[in-house]
Protein backbone atom coordinates (compact mmCIF):
# COMPACT_ATOMS: atom_id res chain seq x y z
CA UNK A 1 0.00 0.00 0.00
CA UNK A 2 3.02 2.37 0.56
CA UNK A 3 4.42 1.66 -2.46
CA UNK A 4 1.49 2.75 -4.03
CA UNK A 5 0.94 5.49 -2.29
CA UNK A 6 4.96 6.83 -2.90
CA UNK A 7 4.16 5.70 -6.78
CA UNK A 8 0.90 8.20 -6.93
CA UNK A 9 2.83 10.84 -5.23
CA UNK A 10 5.86 10.92 -7.74
CA UNK A 11 3.37 10.77 -10.26
CA UNK A 12 1.90 13.52 -8.85
CA UNK A 13 4.72 15.66 -8.53
CA UNK A 14 5.58 15.06 -12.25
CA UNK A 15 2.39 16.18 -13.46
CA UNK A 16 2.45 19.14 -11.61
CA UNK A 17 5.75 20.12 -13.67
CA UNK A 18 4.50 19.31 -16.66
CA UNK A 19 1.64 21.18 -16.31
CA UNK A 20 3.73 24.01 -15.42
CA UNK A 21 5.96 23.72 -18.62
CA UNK A 22 2.54 22.95 -20.66
CA UNK A 23 1.70 26.75 -19.58
CA UNK A 24 4.45 27.81 -21.01
CA UNK A 25 4.31 25.82 -24.30
CA UNK A 26 0.69 26.84 -24.45
CA UNK A 27 1.89 30.84 -24.36
CA UNK A 28 4.59 29.59 -27.23
CA UNK A 29 1.70 28.57 -29.51
CA UNK A 30 -0.06 31.78 -28.81
CA UNK A 31 3.36 33.25 -29.97
CA UNK A 32 3.33 31.67 -33.07
CA UNK A 33 -0.20 32.55 -33.47
CA UNK A 34 0.21 36.26 -33.62
CA UNK A 35 3.79 36.11 -35.37
CA UNK A 36 1.04 34.16 -38.00
CA UNK A 37 -1.06 36.85 -37.80
CA UNK A 38 0.37 40.16 -38.49
CA UNK A 39 3.93 39.25 -40.40
CA UNK A 40 2.44 40.35 -43.96
CA UNK A 41 1.50 43.32 -42.72
CA UNK A 42 4.43 45.79 -44.17
CA UNK A 43 5.61 48.45 -41.76
CA UNK A 44 7.44 51.53 -43.21
CA UNK A 45 8.78 55.21 -41.29
CA UNK A 46 5.59 57.55 -41.12
CA UNK A 47 7.74 60.16 -42.97
CA UNK A 48 11.49 61.00 -43.80
CA UNK A 49 13.53 63.35 -41.96
CA UNK A 50 13.82 66.66 -44.56
CA UNK A 51 16.88 67.26 -42.17
CA UNK A 52 18.67 63.83 -40.48
CA UNK A 53 19.01 64.52 -36.76
CA UNK A 54 22.57 63.34 -34.55
CA UNK A 55 23.09 60.27 -33.63
CA UNK A 56 25.94 58.85 -31.05
CA UNK A 57 26.91 55.59 -31.80
CA UNK A 58 28.11 53.69 -28.43
CA UNK A 59 30.45 50.84 -28.51
CA UNK A 60 30.57 49.11 -25.41
CA UNK A 61 33.59 47.05 -25.00
CA UNK A 62 35.86 44.93 -22.65
CA UNK A 63 38.59 43.04 -23.38
CA UNK A 64 38.40 42.84 -27.44
CA UNK A 65 41.13 41.94 -28.89
CA UNK A 66 40.33 40.01 -32.01
CA UNK A 67 37.37 41.89 -32.76
CA UNK A 68 37.57 45.70 -31.97
CA UNK A 69 39.39 46.51 -35.37
CA UNK A 70 36.27 44.67 -37.09
CA UNK A 71 34.06 47.04 -35.58
CA UNK A 72 35.31 49.84 -35.92
CA UNK A 73 36.28 49.74 -39.35
CA UNK A 74 32.64 48.75 -40.54
CA UNK A 75 31.34 51.60 -37.99
CA UNK A 76 33.49 53.88 -39.79
CA UNK A 77 31.69 53.11 -43.02
CA UNK A 78 28.27 54.07 -42.11
CA UNK A 79 26.60 55.89 -44.88
CA UNK A 80 25.66 58.97 -42.64
CA UNK A 81 26.51 62.92 -42.46
CA UNK A 82 29.83 63.11 -40.53
CA UNK A 83 28.78 66.21 -39.05
CA UNK A 84 25.39 64.46 -37.61
CA UNK A 85 27.63 61.74 -36.52
CA UNK A 86 29.60 60.74 -32.74
CA UNK A 87 31.13 57.39 -31.96
CA UNK A 88 31.71 56.71 -28.37
CA UNK A 89 34.29 54.07 -28.06
CA UNK A 90 33.10 52.51 -24.05
CA UNK A 91 36.14 51.08 -23.05
CA UNK A 92 36.26 49.02 -20.12
CA UNK A 93 39.16 46.97 -21.09
CA UNK A 94 42.41 45.90 -18.91
CA UNK A 95 44.53 44.19 -21.94
CA UNK A 96 45.88 45.53 -25.38
CA UNK A 97 42.63 46.01 -26.24
CA UNK A 98 42.92 49.46 -24.91
CA UNK A 99 46.28 50.38 -27.01
CA UNK A 100 44.42 48.84 -30.56
CA UNK A 101 41.37 51.13 -29.62
CA UNK A 102 43.95 53.96 -28.68
CA UNK A 103 45.71 53.49 -32.28
CA UNK A 104 42.41 53.09 -34.40
CA UNK A 105 40.40 56.16 -32.91
CA UNK A 106 43.47 58.08 -33.26
CA UNK A 107 44.08 56.74 -37.42
CA UNK A 108 39.55 57.36 -37.92
CA UNK A 109 39.80 60.90 -36.07
CA UNK A 110 42.81 62.10 -38.78
CA UNK A 111 40.31 60.78 -41.48
CA UNK A 112 37.67 63.71 -40.21
CA UNK A 113 35.68 61.09 -37.98
CA UNK A 114 34.11 62.12 -34.69
CA UNK A 115 35.34 59.27 -32.38
CA UNK A 116 36.04 59.79 -28.74
CA UNK A 117 37.59 56.97 -26.55
CA UNK A 118 36.33 56.80 -23.46
CA UNK A 119 38.52 54.53 -21.19
CA UNK A 120 37.21 53.58 -17.76
CA UNK A 121 39.87 52.56 -14.62
CA UNK A 122 36.79 50.27 -12.96
CA UNK A 123 33.82 48.40 -14.56
CA UNK A 124 30.78 49.75 -12.13
CA UNK A 125 27.75 49.00 -13.26
CA UNK A 126 29.28 46.65 -15.83
CA UNK A 127 27.80 47.30 -19.42
CA UNK A 128 25.33 49.65 -18.06
CA UNK A 129 27.68 51.65 -16.26
CA UNK A 130 29.36 52.30 -19.36
CA UNK A 131 26.57 53.30 -21.67
CA UNK A 132 25.44 55.69 -18.87
CA UNK A 133 28.75 57.53 -18.46
CA UNK A 134 28.98 57.51 -22.14
CA UNK A 135 25.55 59.03 -22.12
CA UNK A 136 26.60 62.14 -20.15
CA UNK A 137 28.90 63.21 -23.20
CA UNK A 138 26.98 61.56 -26.41
CA UNK A 139 25.64 64.56 -28.14
CA UNK A 140 23.30 62.73 -30.44
CA UNK A 141 19.28 63.04 -30.47
CA UNK A 142 19.32 59.11 -30.89
CA UNK A 143 21.26 56.28 -29.52
CA UNK A 144 22.86 53.49 -32.34
CA UNK A 145 24.54 50.64 -29.53
CA UNK A 146 26.85 48.09 -30.62
CA UNK A 147 28.44 44.92 -28.49
CA UNK A 148 31.61 44.55 -30.80
CA UNK A 149 31.31 41.25 -32.94
CA UNK A 150 28.51 43.03 -34.47
CA UNK A 151 29.45 43.82 -38.04
CA UNK A 152 26.49 46.77 -39.28
CA UNK A 153 26.73 47.43 -43.42
CA UNK A 154 26.96 50.73 -44.42
CA UNK A 155 23.12 51.69 -44.68
CA UNK A 156 21.66 50.73 -41.79
CA UNK A 157 21.42 53.79 -40.04
CA UNK A 158 19.96 55.40 -42.58
CA UNK A 159 17.51 52.50 -43.24
CA UNK A 160 16.03 52.76 -39.60
CA UNK A 161 16.24 56.29 -38.51
CA UNK A 162 13.13 57.44 -40.31
CA UNK A 163 11.15 55.51 -37.85
CA UNK A 164 11.89 57.84 -35.55
CA UNK A 165 9.42 60.73 -37.38
CA UNK A 166 6.99 58.81 -35.48
CA UNK A 167 7.61 60.97 -32.22
CA UNK A 168 5.79 58.28 -30.23
CA UNK A 169 8.69 55.90 -30.95
CA UNK A 170 11.15 55.26 -28.14
CA UNK A 171 13.11 52.64 -29.83
CA UNK A 172 13.56 50.55 -32.90
CA UNK A 173 15.34 47.21 -32.96
CA UNK A 174 17.18 45.14 -36.15
CA UNK A 175 17.46 41.67 -36.30
CA UNK A 176 21.02 39.84 -35.24
CA UNK A 177 22.54 38.06 -38.39
CA UNK A 178 24.98 35.38 -37.74
CA UNK A 179 28.53 35.36 -39.15
CA UNK A 180 30.07 32.32 -38.32
CA UNK A 181 26.12 30.20 -38.24
CA UNK A 182 27.90 27.22 -40.31
CA UNK A 183 31.39 27.04 -37.96
CA UNK A 184 30.26 23.86 -36.30
CA UNK A 185 26.74 21.63 -34.95
CA UNK A 186 26.67 24.25 -31.88
CA UNK A 187 26.63 27.51 -33.98
CA UNK A 188 23.60 25.93 -36.00
CA UNK A 189 21.97 25.03 -33.46
CA UNK A 190 22.71 28.54 -31.74
CA UNK A 191 21.38 30.47 -34.87
CA UNK A 192 18.13 28.49 -34.93
CA UNK A 193 17.46 29.64 -31.19
CA UNK A 194 17.91 33.04 -31.94
CA UNK A 195 16.12 32.92 -35.11
CA UNK A 196 13.12 31.55 -32.87
CA UNK A 197 13.50 34.54 -30.51
CA UNK A 198 14.45 37.19 -32.58
CA UNK A 199 11.90 36.69 -35.77
CA UNK A 200 8.52 34.97 -33.89
CA UNK A 201 8.96 36.58 -30.05
CA UNK A 202 9.82 40.10 -31.44
CA UNK A 203 7.47 40.27 -34.48
CA UNK A 204 4.68 39.09 -32.47
CA UNK A 205 4.94 41.09 -29.39
CA UNK A 206 5.85 44.39 -31.66
CA UNK A 207 3.37 44.34 -33.93
CA UNK A 208 0.11 42.54 -31.90
CA UNK A 209 0.48 45.51 -29.66
CA UNK A 210 2.80 43.98 -26.62
CA UNK A 211 5.72 44.62 -24.46
CA UNK A 212 8.85 43.49 -26.40
CA UNK A 213 12.59 44.43 -25.27
CA UNK A 214 15.49 45.75 -26.96
CA UNK A 215 18.33 43.34 -27.12
CA UNK A 216 21.19 44.82 -25.89
CA UNK A 217 22.47 45.71 -29.43
CA UNK A 218 22.03 46.51 -33.19
CA UNK A 219 19.41 49.09 -31.75
CA UNK A 220 18.49 52.40 -32.21
CA UNK A 221 17.18 54.68 -28.68
CA UNK A 222 16.01 58.16 -28.61
CA UNK A 223 17.86 59.87 -25.92
CA UNK A 224 15.00 61.03 -24.26
CA UNK A 225 12.97 57.61 -24.07
CA UNK A 226 16.16 56.38 -22.12
CA UNK A 227 15.92 59.61 -19.81
CA UNK A 228 12.16 59.90 -19.04
CA UNK A 229 12.26 55.64 -17.92
CA UNK A 230 15.26 56.72 -15.76
CA UNK A 231 18.32 56.03 -17.63
CA UNK A 232 20.83 52.86 -17.53
CA UNK A 233 20.07 51.33 -14.40
CA UNK A 234 22.74 48.35 -13.60
CA UNK A 235 20.98 45.91 -10.51
CA UNK A 236 20.35 43.36 -12.89
CA UNK A 237 22.52 41.52 -15.45
CA UNK A 238 20.09 42.31 -18.59
CA UNK A 239 19.53 45.83 -18.25
CA UNK A 240 18.70 45.95 -21.98
CA UNK A 241 15.35 44.38 -20.66
CA UNK A 242 15.04 46.54 -17.25
CA UNK A 243 14.79 49.63 -19.16
CA UNK A 244 12.89 48.28 -22.19
CA UNK A 245 9.96 47.47 -19.56
CA UNK A 246 10.66 50.91 -17.89
CA UNK A 247 10.78 53.18 -21.00
CA UNK A 248 7.55 51.57 -22.26
CA UNK A 249 5.34 51.67 -19.23
CA UNK A 250 6.26 55.65 -19.08
CA UNK A 251 4.71 55.63 -22.88
CA UNK A 252 6.92 55.37 -25.53
CA UNK A 253 6.56 52.93 -27.99
CA UNK A 254 8.99 50.41 -29.71
CA UNK A 255 9.44 48.79 -33.42
CA UNK A 256 11.18 45.92 -34.31
CA UNK A 257 12.41 45.85 -38.13
CA UNK A 258 13.03 42.35 -38.99
CA UNK A 259 14.07 42.52 -42.51
CA UNK A 260 16.94 44.94 -41.11
CA UNK A 261 19.78 42.43 -40.26
CA UNK A 262 23.01 43.35 -38.85
CA UNK A 263 25.18 40.34 -38.38
CA UNK A 264 27.57 38.97 -35.16
CA UNK A 265 29.14 36.31 -33.89
CA UNK A 266 28.25 33.06 -31.95
CA UNK A 267 30.12 32.60 -29.25
CA UNK A 268 31.63 29.00 -30.76
CA UNK A 269 32.44 26.85 -27.41
CA UNK A 270 30.14 25.16 -25.49
CA UNK A 271 31.41 27.15 -22.33
CA UNK A 272 31.10 30.58 -24.16
CA UNK A 273 27.66 29.60 -24.89
CA UNK A 274 26.84 28.56 -21.49
CA UNK A 275 28.17 31.73 -19.67
CA UNK A 276 25.92 33.95 -22.53
CA UNK A 277 22.91 31.81 -21.69
CA UNK A 278 23.69 32.16 -17.14
CA UNK A 279 23.94 36.03 -17.97
CA UNK A 280 20.77 36.46 -19.82
CA UNK A 281 18.67 33.79 -17.90
CA UNK A 282 19.88 35.02 -14.39
CA UNK A 283 19.32 38.88 -15.70
CA UNK A 284 15.84 38.15 -16.75
CA UNK A 285 14.58 36.59 -13.32
CA UNK A 286 16.18 39.58 -11.62
CA UNK A 287 14.39 42.33 -13.44
CA UNK A 288 11.11 39.41 -13.59
CA UNK A 289 11.81 40.14 -9.54
CA UNK A 290 12.29 43.99 -10.37
CA UNK A 291 9.49 44.77 -12.77
CA UNK A 292 6.35 42.40 -12.04
CA UNK A 293 4.88 44.34 -9.18
CA UNK A 294 5.28 47.50 -10.93
CA UNK A 295 3.64 46.28 -14.70
CA UNK A 296 0.75 44.81 -12.59
CA UNK A 297 0.61 47.86 -10.62
CA UNK A 298 0.34 50.47 -14.08
CA UNK A 299 -2.87 51.12 -15.83
CA UNK A 300 -2.19 49.02 -19.02
CA UNK A 301 -4.62 46.97 -20.50
CA UNK A 302 -4.77 43.60 -18.79
CA UNK A 303 -3.17 41.48 -21.88
CA UNK A 304 -0.32 43.78 -21.37
CA UNK A 305 0.16 42.55 -18.34
CA UNK A 306 -0.76 39.26 -18.84
CA UNK A 307 2.17 38.68 -21.73
CA UNK A 308 4.92 40.77 -19.83
CA UNK A 309 4.23 38.04 -16.85
CA UNK A 310 4.86 35.31 -19.37
CA UNK A 311 7.78 36.88 -20.54
CA UNK A 312 10.42 38.03 -17.72
CA UNK A 313 8.56 34.52 -15.94
CA UNK A 314 9.65 32.33 -19.04
CA UNK A 315 13.06 31.16 -18.17
CA UNK A 316 11.08 29.36 -14.64
CA UNK A 317 10.83 26.65 -17.48
CA UNK A 318 14.24 25.47 -17.17
CA UNK A 319 14.14 25.57 -13.62
CA UNK A 320 10.85 23.16 -14.26
CA UNK A 321 12.90 21.34 -16.67
CA UNK A 322 15.75 20.15 -14.02
CA UNK A 323 12.98 19.05 -11.71
CA UNK A 324 11.71 17.17 -14.94
CA UNK A 325 14.84 15.23 -15.17
CA UNK A 326 15.62 14.51 -11.03
CA UNK A 327 11.51 13.13 -11.62
CA UNK A 328 12.10 10.97 -14.59
CA UNK A 329 13.38 7.90 -12.78
CA UNK A 330 10.64 8.08 -10.29
CA UNK A 331 8.29 8.31 -12.71
CA UNK A 332 9.34 5.50 -14.92
CA UNK A 333 9.33 2.82 -12.29
CA UNK A 334 5.97 3.87 -11.18
CA UNK A 335 4.53 4.11 -14.67
CA UNK A 336 2.85 0.79 -15.01
CA UNK A 337 1.06 1.80 -11.76
CA UNK A 338 -0.89 4.73 -13.21
CA UNK A 339 -0.69 4.24 -16.85
CA UNK A 340 -3.72 3.68 -19.14
CA UNK A 341 -5.47 4.86 -21.86
CA UNK A 342 -7.09 7.08 -20.11
CA UNK A 343 -3.80 8.80 -18.94
CA UNK A 344 -2.75 8.61 -22.86
CA UNK A 345 -5.65 10.46 -23.91
CA UNK A 346 -6.15 12.91 -20.96
CA UNK A 347 -3.06 13.49 -19.62
CA UNK A 348 0.15 12.67 -22.02
CA UNK A 349 -0.97 13.79 -25.77
CA UNK A 350 -1.97 16.88 -24.51
CA UNK A 351 1.03 17.74 -22.56
CA UNK A 352 3.10 16.59 -25.43
CA UNK A 353 1.29 18.85 -27.77
CA UNK A 354 1.46 21.17 -25.58
CA UNK A 355 5.19 20.92 -25.02
CA UNK A 356 7.48 19.49 -27.57
CA UNK A 357 5.28 19.96 -30.62
CA UNK A 358 5.03 23.71 -29.63
CA UNK A 359 9.00 23.41 -28.94
CA UNK A 360 9.53 22.16 -32.95
CA UNK A 361 6.75 24.22 -34.49
CA UNK A 362 8.24 27.80 -32.94
CA UNK A 363 11.23 26.84 -34.60
CA UNK A 364 10.15 25.14 -37.97
CA UNK A 365 7.75 28.40 -38.20
CA UNK A 366 11.23 30.31 -38.14
CA UNK A 367 13.27 28.40 -40.21
CA UNK A 368 10.33 27.98 -42.96
CA UNK A 369 10.16 31.67 -43.12
CA UNK A 370 13.46 32.87 -43.03
CA UNK A 371 14.88 30.31 -45.70
CA UNK A 372 11.71 28.70 -47.79
CA UNK A 373 13.69 26.80 -49.66
CA UNK A 374 16.18 25.36 -47.21
CA UNK A 375 14.14 25.14 -44.31
CA UNK A 376 13.83 21.62 -44.82
CA UNK A 377 18.07 21.07 -44.42
CA UNK A 378 17.42 23.09 -40.77
CA UNK A 379 15.02 20.45 -40.06
CA UNK A 380 17.60 17.43 -39.51
CA UNK A 381 18.71 19.42 -35.91
CA UNK A 382 15.27 19.70 -34.86
CA UNK A 383 15.94 16.77 -32.29
CA UNK A 384 19.62 18.23 -31.48
CA UNK A 385 17.73 21.77 -30.59
CA UNK A 386 15.76 19.65 -28.42
CA UNK A 387 18.62 17.80 -27.18
CA UNK A 388 20.88 21.05 -26.57
CA UNK A 389 17.73 22.57 -24.68
CA UNK A 390 17.24 20.11 -22.46
CA UNK A 391 21.13 19.64 -21.77
CA UNK A 392 21.12 23.64 -20.89
CA UNK A 393 18.53 23.21 -18.06
CA UNK A 394 21.24 22.56 -15.53
CA UNK A 395 23.26 25.77 -16.56
CA UNK A 396 19.99 28.43 -16.42
CA UNK A 397 18.46 26.81 -13.74
CA UNK A 398 21.28 27.28 -11.83
CA UNK A 399 21.27 31.03 -12.81
CA UNK A 400 17.32 31.11 -12.00
CA UNK A 401 18.26 30.23 -8.43
CA UNK A 402 21.07 32.44 -8.28
CA UNK A 403 18.61 35.36 -9.04
CA UNK A 404 16.12 34.42 -6.76
CA UNK A 405 18.31 34.29 -3.67
CA UNK A 406 19.87 37.10 -4.70
CA UNK A 407 23.70 35.57 -5.10
CA UNK A 408 25.95 38.06 -6.34
CA UNK A 409 28.02 37.03 -9.48
CA UNK A 410 29.81 39.55 -12.26
CA UNK A 411 28.97 40.28 -15.86
CA UNK A 412 31.02 37.83 -17.50
CA UNK A 413 31.68 38.59 -20.70
CA UNK A 414 31.16 36.08 -23.99
CA UNK A 415 33.98 35.75 -25.58
CA UNK A 416 34.41 36.39 -29.00
CA UNK A 417 37.60 35.65 -31.39
CA UNK A 418 36.74 36.88 -34.76
CA UNK A 419 38.52 35.56 -37.47
CA UNK A 420 40.52 33.09 -34.54
CA UNK A 421 37.47 31.26 -33.42
CA UNK A 422 38.03 27.80 -35.10
CA UNK A 423 41.51 27.81 -34.38
CA UNK A 424 41.75 26.19 -30.35
CA UNK A 425 45.81 27.65 -30.24
CA UNK A 426 44.71 31.27 -31.53
CA UNK A 427 42.85 32.09 -28.64
CA UNK A 428 44.68 33.67 -25.68
CA UNK A 429 44.10 32.14 -22.31
CA UNK A 430 42.63 34.76 -20.62
CA UNK A 431 39.55 34.62 -23.00
CA UNK A 432 39.19 31.15 -22.61
CA UNK A 433 35.78 31.10 -21.02
CA UNK A 434 35.84 30.46 -17.13
CA UNK A 435 36.03 26.30 -15.86
CA UNK A 436 33.49 25.36 -13.61
CA UNK A 437 32.39 21.42 -12.04
CA UNK A 438 28.97 21.77 -13.74
CA UNK A 439 30.02 19.87 -16.34
CA UNK A 440 30.18 16.89 -13.90
CA UNK A 441 26.44 17.04 -12.88
CA UNK A 442 25.81 17.48 -16.58
CA UNK A 443 27.31 13.97 -17.11
CA UNK A 444 25.94 12.52 -14.07
CA UNK A 445 22.31 12.95 -15.47
CA UNK A 446 23.90 11.68 -19.08
CA UNK A 447 24.67 8.40 -16.79
CA UNK A 448 20.98 9.20 -15.38
CA UNK A 449 19.52 9.21 -18.32
CA UNK A 450 21.42 5.93 -19.82
CA UNK A 451 19.50 4.27 -16.96
CA UNK A 452 16.17 6.09 -17.31
CA UNK A 453 16.38 4.85 -20.91
CA UNK A 454 16.98 1.07 -19.89
CA UNK A 455 14.75 0.41 -17.76
CA UNK A 456 11.91 1.77 -19.84
CA UNK A 457 13.08 -0.51 -22.22
CA UNK A 458 13.18 -3.55 -19.76
CA UNK A 459 9.50 -2.22 -18.87
CA UNK A 460 8.01 -2.31 -21.82
CA UNK A 461 7.71 1.61 -22.24
CA UNK A 462 8.83 1.84 -25.97
CA UNK A 463 6.89 5.47 -26.77
CA UNK A 464 9.26 6.45 -23.52
CA UNK A 465 12.53 5.81 -25.34
CA UNK A 466 12.77 8.46 -28.00
CA UNK A 467 11.73 10.98 -25.51
CA UNK A 468 14.49 9.67 -22.44
CA UNK A 469 17.02 9.49 -25.58
CA UNK A 470 16.55 13.50 -25.79
CA UNK A 471 17.84 14.28 -22.41
CA UNK A 472 20.68 11.72 -22.29
CA UNK A 473 21.91 13.07 -25.57
CA UNK A 474 21.55 16.76 -24.24
CA UNK A 475 22.86 15.92 -21.46
CA UNK A 476 26.23 14.12 -22.59
CA UNK A 477 26.39 16.40 -25.07
CA UNK A 478 26.82 19.36 -23.52
CA UNK A 479 29.06 17.82 -20.85
CA UNK A 480 31.38 16.91 -23.54
CA UNK A 481 31.61 20.08 -25.17
CA UNK A 482 32.19 21.71 -21.47
CA UNK A 483 34.46 19.42 -20.64
CA UNK A 484 37.12 20.05 -23.52
CA UNK A 485 37.63 23.22 -22.12
CA UNK A 486 39.87 21.29 -19.20
CA UNK A 487 41.92 19.90 -21.93
CA UNK A 488 45.19 22.21 -21.38
CA UNK A 489 45.26 24.71 -23.84
CA UNK A 490 48.21 24.98 -26.39
CA UNK A 491 50.80 28.04 -25.96
CA UNK A 492 48.95 30.96 -27.54
CA UNK A 493 50.55 31.92 -31.20
CA UNK A 494 50.67 35.41 -32.48
CA UNK A 495 47.22 37.05 -33.54
CA UNK A 496 46.06 39.81 -35.21
CA UNK A 497 42.76 41.57 -34.34
CA UNK A 498 40.19 40.75 -36.78
CA UNK A 499 40.05 43.47 -39.91
CA UNK A 500 37.27 44.52 -41.98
Amino acid sequence: METVLNNYIWSACYLVVLVGLSAYGIHRWSIIYLFLRHIRRDVQPRGRFDELPSVTVQLPIFNEYYVVRRLLNSVAKLDYPREKLQIQVLDDSTDETREVVGAECERLRSQGLDIVHLHRSDRTGFKAGALENGLRTATGEFIFILDADFVPQPEVLQQAIHYFTDEKIGMVQMRWGHLNRNSSLLTRIQAMFLDGHLLLEQTARCRSGRFFNFNGTAGIWRRKAIEDAGGWQHDTLTEDLDLSYRSQLAGWKFEFLPDIVIPAELPPDMNGFKSQQHRWTKGSIQTCKKMLGTIWRADIPLILKVEATMHLTSNFGYLLLALLCVLMLPQTMSAHHTSGAWRTWLVDLPIFFATTVSIATFYICAQRHLNPRGWLRDMILLPMLLSLAIGMSVNNAKAVLEALLNHHTGFNRTPKYGSAASSRSTKRRAYLPMRSLLPVVEILFGVYFAYCTSKAIMAGQITSVPFLLLFFVGFSYVAFKSALSWLPSLPPVSATPAAA
